[in-house]
């Protein structure tokens, strides 16, 4: 696969029927390997290995409702209390991140309230934290370390 933007991880990969798959930890099974998958990997490793955050707190794949419709987030990180800390977009690396991006994981978050975002496609990364006051999001340098209060 494709040398992203993130240190490198070693992972587990198996092959079968011609496809190849890799393990992914939060869910606890092998997953089929596209380019869209490789980013999400890449980016739990980054979030348990450099920022510490616990893999107890991720949660990667599950539907949500969005004005009655079936949509499937990439990966949040919860805080302890239940609240959503992080709300996490993955791209393909050849997917540019663009303001339709930024939309749809607006619009994830009206329903989710997650505290911060991030965009990637592993070869850029954006991260941002809500102004749910002012109805905007600030344009942040790099993730904040995980933290459990307010």
């Amino acid at each position: 696969m494709q040398q992203l933007n993130f240190p490198s991880y070693s992972f587990r990969f198996k092959n079968s029927e011609n496809k190849v798959s890799i393990f992914d930890e939060i869910r606890k099974k092998f997953v089929i390997l596209t380019p869209e998958e490789w980013v999400r990997q890449n980016v739990v490793r980054f979030l348990m290995e450099e920022k510490k955050y616990s893999k107890s707190y991720i949660n990667v794949e599950k539907l949500i409702k969005i004005n009655g419709l079936s949509k499937r987030y990439d990966i949040v990180v919860f805080q302890p209390d239940g609240k959503l800390f992080l709300l996490i977009e993955c791209k393909a690396p050849e997917v540019p991140i663009s303001q339709n991006t930024f939309d749809q994981i607006a619009r994830y978050n009206m329903v989710l309230d997650a505290k911060y975002l991030m965009v990637t496609n592993g070869l850029n990364h954006y991260f941002c934290q809500m102004d749910f006051e002012n109805e905007k999001y600030n344009f942040l340098k790099e993730l904040p370390e995980y933290y459990t209060n307010d």
